[in-house]
């Protein structure tokens, strides 16, 4: 047991350790000095509180597509159409957010709702076609993505549209914005959305862990023949698992709609959070706490690489290439250890 603990906190360090290594090859190879750039890196972390607060910022829908991710996988399923879930939930966020005013105690909460209430109807679509039909999550969670980017451009253009390209801006009684936050970090542009993020994670450990319905979904997840068996009703565990799942997505949407931007652009392409959630929750090893531990470090890096461009002219594209290898060595990690545990078996 304590072995397989430590195997689980030993994969991702020997990854984010291999992955910075290999980084700093590619530095010497192209003609950067690595502790020069790895040094700056850190400084526009910790540099500043400025920084510090766009990291966190930064890292705050990462958390919630991680979760999105890792409640899926924690439950046999794979949902890779976090992407589309956000944006829709996004899109819902600001409607709310700017379709009329209201207390504060009602406007900012309905916003938030229905971002996640968004993501969630998003997800089951591809969680209702597994359940009743057996068509793979994969395959139509994918096509989910391009169907909401799309749609939520023809909706903003047909609708919402102002000049800018973009939605009218939320009213501050919907507004995730924190003064207090930004006080205390130079004025960054964190908010609030952070304890959401956080509030998120609890949510994630707790239902999947201390609950009846939370041991069902695991449950599904490992064993789908041996759950129907007990009992368990596996089509609804499979489509309350979308669902939730689409609603961490629809959050992350609402943490950049509601507190980033507080509006929504026409985009061009993806935002890329969704597809980072993956990796997010594969360094994480699909736990809560991981999830976060692992955010940070994403949102470190991107908030860091900006300022070791700036300071040492390493192209920000590098820390892309770092993230890559550190979810290389990752993934590889886990199919050497597959490979061992197999052997074992072999032998005995």
């Amino acid at each position: 047991m304590l072995a397989g603990k430590a195997m689980h906190i030993a994969i991702p360090l020997f990854a984010i350790l291999l992955g910075l290594l290999v980084g700093a090859i590619v530095m010497i190879i192209t003609g950067h000095n690595p502790i020069e750039a790895y040094g700056a890196l850190v400084a526009g972390i910790f540099g500043s509180s400025y920084y510090f607060g766009e990291m966190i910022r930064t890292m705050t829908p990462l958390i919630l597509g991680g979760l999105a991710v890792a409640f899926a996988y924690r439950t046999g399923l794979f949902n890779i159409g976090v992407e589309g879930q956000l944006i829709v939930g996004w899109l819902a966020s600001v409607y709310v957010g700017a379709a009329f005013e209201a207390p504060m105690a009602i406007h900012l909460p309905l916003s938030i709702a229905a971002a996640a209430v968004a993501g969630a109807l998003w997800a089951l679509v591809p969680g209702i076609l597994k359940a009743k039909l057996h068509i793979h999550e994969v395959i139509v969670s994918i096509m989910m993505n391009y169907i909401a980017l799309y749609t939520a451009n023809a909706i903003i253009r047909t609708y919402l549209l102002i000049p800018g390209e973009r939605t009218e801006s939320i009213y501050p009684s919907a507004s995730l914005a924190s003064p207090f936050f930004q006080s205390l970090t130079e004025y960054s542009r964190l908010h609030y959305g952070f304890l959401i993020a956080v509030a998120a994670c609890l949510f994630m450990w707790f239902f999947l862990w201390k609950t009846t319905a939370g041991y069902e979904l695991r449950a599904v997840g490992l064993n789908a023949n041996a759950s129907t068996y007990a009992g368990m009703n596996v089509s609804r565990n499979i489509i309350l698992s979308m669902a939730i799942s689409g609603a961490f997505a629809g959050l992350a949407g609402a943490a950049e709609g509601l507190g980033t931007f507080g509006y929504m652009s026409i985009l061009s392409g993806f935002t890329g959070v969704g597809f980072e959630g993956i990796a997010v929750a594969l360094l994480g090893a699909n736990t809560a706490l991981g999830v976060f531990l692992s955010a940070f470090l994403f949102g470190g890096l991107k908030t860091g690489a900006l300022t070791m461009n700036q300071q040492t002219d390493v192209p920000t594209e590098l820390i892309s290439i770092v993230i890559a290898l550190i979810i290389f060595f990752v993934a590889s990690s886990y199919v050497v250890r597959l490979m061992l545990l197999k052997r074992k078996k072999g032998d005995k």
